[in-house]
């Protein structure tokens, strides 16, 4: 997978957040700590959407397949 992250230098350090994901934000004194963050929030991001997907459709008859798309 691969996202935009954009970046901006503030007063603090940098504040970080990706285009593709709603809610995946962050910040870090130094960009490189920014970076990091930003990567821990996607991670917890999707874990926490799959798991809300899976309680919703739990017991349900689903069909589950993987998909690509390219932009």
């Amino acid at each position: 997978m691969s996202f935009t992250a954009v970046f901006q230098k503030v007063s603090q350090g940098y504040i970080g957040f990706v285009e593709e994901l709603p809610g995946a934000n962050t910040q870090g004194s130094t960009l490189k700590e920014a970076r990091e963050n930003l990567k821990e929030a996607i991670r917890l991001i999707l874990e926490a959407n799959r798991l809300l997907s899976e309680q919703e459709i739990a017991g349900k008859d689903v069909l589950r397949e993987k998909i690509e798309i390219s932009l």
